[in-house]
């Protein structure tokens, strides 16, 4: 499957963002997917996840209540809303699928698919 992202951007902190992640080539139930975001000079880290119908769903304590995670199977796009933004939150923001099943996934090394990366940035 191929991962494409977008909406990323420059906010002021307390804005939101929507990002959105399209698949394409492959039947897009059969992944559950992730977001993560890698700010510089730091380690690429997991931010959230879903599973294949959107039931179930993990995050990172950091962005609990403030980030919600979805997915919209019939438009084969998965969504990161992001709410009450925070300076710290800015970095590059990537999506993210494997097709292993069964385990919200949190290790990066789980994810076979990558999408390309969009910016966010917030200000202070």
């Amino acid at each position: 499957v191929q991962l494409q992202a977008s909406g990323g951007g420059l906010v002021q902190a307390g804005g939101s963002l929507r990002l959105s992640c399209a698949a394409f080539g492959r039947t897009f139930t059969n992944y559950f997917m992730g977001w993560f975001r890698q700010a510089p000079g730091k380690e690429r880290e997991f931010v959230a996840a879903i599973n294949w119908n959107g039931v179930s769903t993990y995050y990172i304590d950091s962005v609990k209540g403030r980030f919600t995670i979805s997915r919209d199977n019939a438009k084969n796009t998965v969504y990161l809303q992001m709410n009450s933004l925070k300076p710290e939150d800015t970095a590059v923001y990537y999506c993210a699928g494997n097709n292993k099943g069964g385990y919200l996934y949190r290790n990066r090394y789980e994810y076979d698919y990558w999408g390309q990366g969009t910016q966010v940035t917030v200000s202070s």
